[in-house]
Formats: C-alpha cells, structure tokens, sequence
C-alpha cells in the first residue's frame, strides 16, 4: 500500500504537535509562561556541592610552607599525585629551577601537567612560588610513535627575590594523563 505523500506529511505534522503539547504539559517546574504553551519546564543545573569550597585561584601545595629546603638544595613538595611520577634531577642555577617529571602510573600521553616551586631564602623561609604549565597539543609538536612519559620543565626565580633565593622545593599539583 502506498501512501500519498501529503498524508506522510499531515501524520508528521500532527505527531510532531502532540509532542510540542505532551512536552509542554508534562513539567512539574515552571519558570514563567511560552506563548500558547502555559508553563515551561526549568533546567536546574546543581553548581554547588555543600562543604566543598570553589575553586580559588591557580592550584598550588601547602607543603611548600612546611618544606624548608636546605641552601643549596632542591627538595620535593608532598602533594596528591607522589605515587604516579619521579622528580629527576632537580637544579636550581642560573635564576630557575629546572628538572623532568616522568609519569610512572600508566603510559599513556600527558595531557596536563602543572609544576610549583617554591623558593626558600637561606633560612629556609618560603618567598614566593612560580609555576610550569603543561597543556597538551599547547606545545607545538604533535608526538608521534609511544606516549611521552618525561616532561622537562624550568620554573624561573621571580625578579624580586632572585638576590635572596639559595634553595628550592618542587612539587606537582596537576597531574592528567589518558
């Protein structure tokens, strides 16, 4: 049996405007009213979760005030992701700390990776932190062949506290891989 297609047409039509009605008439929220529609269904979105504070600022260690590195030396900060990376040759010369973060949890590739460090005065006083940023695909070159598992990174001495920084402490706030 063929149908005309005007009576195709007509059957969508009126399936798709019992839907329309079905749709409107079947919200148990309302926000205001739609022209020919009564009330309109409300989208609620939770954006806040009880006892969890938001987000303030870029993440960082609160190790980096108990580490108190000795002159001379580079130490790691304690953070959440210790169990999947090394921290390889840590320096602090020539106004930055530098060194290589290689993932050892999984192989699989880096897709973001933040590095803090915090400089210490002779004391061992923490004055002031700088950071490394990893965002994959962000650095230009595309990897090809297995996962990189090493990220080299240098964490400048902020120009204000160059004359005073002797150590330094390391540590990993932001750690994602596939």
């Amino acid at each position: 049996m063929k149908l005309p297609i005007r009576s195709i047409l007509a059957a969508g039509a009126l399936a798709a405007a019992l839907l329309g009605t079905s749709a409107c008439s079947g919200a148990t929220e309302t926000t205001g009213t739609t022209a020919g529609h009564g009330a309109q269904a409300a989208v609620v979105v939770q954006t806040s979760f009880p006892g969890l504070p938001a987000a303030a600022g870029e993440p960082t260690l609160a190790s980096l005030k108990q580490a108190r590195p000795k002159p001379g030396t580079v130490v790691q900060a304690a953070g959440p992701f210790d169990g999947r990376f090394t921290l390889d040759r840590p320096v602090l010369k020539d106004g930055a700390v530098t060194g290589a973060i290689t993932v050892t949890s999984d192989v699989s590739d880096l897709l973001e990776l933040e590095v803090v460090a915090g400089f210490y005065d002779k004391d061992g006083t923490l004055l002031g932190t700088g950071r490394f940023v990893h965002h994959a695909g962000a650095d230009g070159h595309a990897h090809s062949g297995p996962p990189s598992e090493t990220e080299e990174f240098s964490v400048r001495v902020p120009k204000d506290l160059a004359d005073k920084t002797v150590s330094a402490a390391v540590g990993v706030p932001v750690l994602v891989n596939e």
